[in-house]
């Protein structure tokens, strides 16, 4: 406790990765992260994929980050690949209806590594245990059909999306399933880590 972990030894304390949705509710993530910050708006539910990919599993799909510009203070600056590539898809499911997929990314657009974000979260001194998970943050690509989150999907909710059923999503509606899928592949071998699928169930109102 109160050490920090150094950037060229953080990746001997990332075991593996998972997927993770923390449905974000990002109606009342707007409304308290000024000034109180993104809270209860990301401390529920959250849902991961089946299993662990160990980071030896990823070892082949390295590649290099984005640039960084601005360059990254001394403590965060790496050399090599860093980063992973990862195929990510997202769909929504409503009930009796064939999945619609909305969005599809890749782990490799991250702009800060997981070493960075690892060794800047224990800079401070903070705490860290075994077993203990780290959110990446949105994953969003650089084309408008590989965004991150539902809010830049459809433009704050000016842009609609079409699901396959002929209805129109601005945000995630009662009784949807979203479905995110991830995977690795190449010329060897092919690697899952399963499907996080969670079902959006009405609110709870107490009588």
């Amino acid at each position: 406790m109160g050490e920090m972990i150094p950037i060229n030894e953080v990746e001997e304390y990332i075991f593996g990765m998972v997927l993770l949705n923390d449905w974000s509710a990002r109606d009342i993530q707007k409304w308290e992260y000024v000034p109180l910050g993104p809270f209860l708006a990301k401390n529920f539910a959250s849902s991961i994929s089946p299993w662990i990919v160990t980071m030896d599993a990823l070892e082949p799909f390295r590649v290099q980050s984005p640039k960084q510009d601005p360059s990254p203070l001394p403590y965060l600056k790496q050399k090599g690949k860093h980063s992973f590539d990862i195929n990510l898809e997202v769909a929504i499911k409503p009930e009796n209806v064939e999945p619609t997929v909305i969005s599809k990314t890749n782990f490799k657009y991250m702009y800060w590594t997981m070493s960075q974000q690892l060794t800047h979260h224990t800079s401070n001194g903070c705490r860290v245990n075994s077993g203990d998970m780290m959110g990446s943050g949105t994953i969003s690509g650089p084309t408008p059909d590989s965004y991150g989150s539902m809010l830049e999907l459809t433009w704050g909710g000016k842009n609609p999306i079409v699901l396959n059923d002929g209805t129109e999503r601005k945000f995630i509606n009662d009784n949807d399933t979203v479905i995110i899928k991830g995977f690795c592949k190449n010329g060897q071998v092919r690697i899952g880590f399963g499907d996080v699928s969670s079902k959006l169930l009405p609110p709870f109102v107490r009588k």
